[in-house]
């Protein structure tokens, strides 16, 4: 077991006010700049300046004999997270999720520097908080130790037949590589085809032309996969963040002599995979929204889609 004390490794992204610096050089080019658009500095410096307050008071709260780390979200991909890290995140609700596919256990925290303006759906909690979220989280340590804390957030995998590997904390798209039509063959798990489920039907295949699949979880069921229940005439439910399930849906599918339309939604659970065989010269999966980190397929290959082995420790 380890000796060393927690890490606390706090995450942020730049603000505007800053590639807005980077790009004008001075203050005054950059309040030319938002001028000529109807805009005033001052609420990009505001907004600046309560992120730096956050930050600030995170800083303020970490115990004198821990470990302190930090980084921004565009150097995630570079940054190795190591088992005593307690990360926060400091920002919006999408910079959890851009941490979830980088962490396996560690506990993590969401703060909200903006409670006015951010829903706070995971960036759930104030500055003023951090002391006493920083003991908590410090109590699950070392991973896998067995102590109480709250249900992990339920995560969605997408894995390749060439060993590509992709985990999402809100949804995974699979679709064209430039949003046109996508062919493929949808396979179903017969868990998936009723509610509740029917475990003795069979796996279902359907040759498919569609804008895309999205298979979502609990936590994204309130964003993208939210608008396509929206659209549905009598939609299943969402899954709670926590349950174990996920919710995929097939967005416009076309039917023709070729192509069929009989499986557009349902559930994942347990073991359940969606799968599919590509039938394009190019198709994409990415994540949370993250097109620049994707997998990439082609013809004849299989994708498989399920819920995730781990899921994020969000306090």
């Amino acid at each position: 077991m380890s000796t060393l004390p927690p890490r606390v490794v706090v995450v942020h992204r730049r603000s505007e006010y800053d590639e807005l610096l980077d790009r004008h050089g001075t203050a005054g080019q950059a309040a030319f700049f938002l001028a000529g658009r109807g805009r005033d500095l001052a609420d990009v410096v505001s907004r600046h300046e309560a992120q730096l307050a956050a930050r600030r008071a995170v800083a303020a709260a970490v115990p004198p004999a821990w470990r302190r780390g930090e980084v921004e979200r565009v150097d995630l991909d570079r940054f190795l997270f190591g088992p005593e890290d307690i990360v926060v995140c400091v920002g919006q609700d999408g910079l959890v999720a851009n941490v979830a596919k980088y962490v396996e256990h560690q506990p993590v925290v969401g703060i909200n520097p903006e409670p006015g303006r951010n829903p706070g759906v995971l960036v759930r909690h104030e500055p003023g908080q951090a002391a006493g979220l920083l003991a908590d989280a410090a109590r699950l340590l070392p991973p896998g130790a067995g102590r109480a804390g709250p249900a992990p957030l339920t995560m969605v995998e997408a894995v390749a037949d060439d060993g590509q590997r992709l985990v999402a904390l809100n949804e995974v798209f699979v679709g064209d590589v430039s949003h046109q039509t996508a062919r493929y063959v949808l396979t179903v798990p017969a868990e998936s085809q009723t509610v509740p489920p029917d475990r003795g039907r069979a796996p279902t295949a359907e040759r498919q032309a569609s804008s895309g699949v999205l298979v979502g979880t609990g936590t994204g069921a309130t964003g993208w996969c939210g608008s396509l229940r929206r659209e549905r005439r009598d939609p299943p439910p969402p899954p709670g963040p926590a349950s174990g399930q996920l919710l995929w849906f097939v967005r416009e599918a076309w039917p023709s002599p070729m192509t069929g339309t009989a499986y557009t939604d349902g559930f994942l659970a347990g073991a359940a995979r969606l799968e599919l065989t590509v039938e394009s010269e190019r198709m994409v999966v990415f994540g949370d929204g993250i097109e620049s980190d994707a997998i990439r397929l082609s013809w004849g290959q299989r994708l498989s889609v399920g819920v995730a082995g781990r899921g994020l420790l969000l306090l």
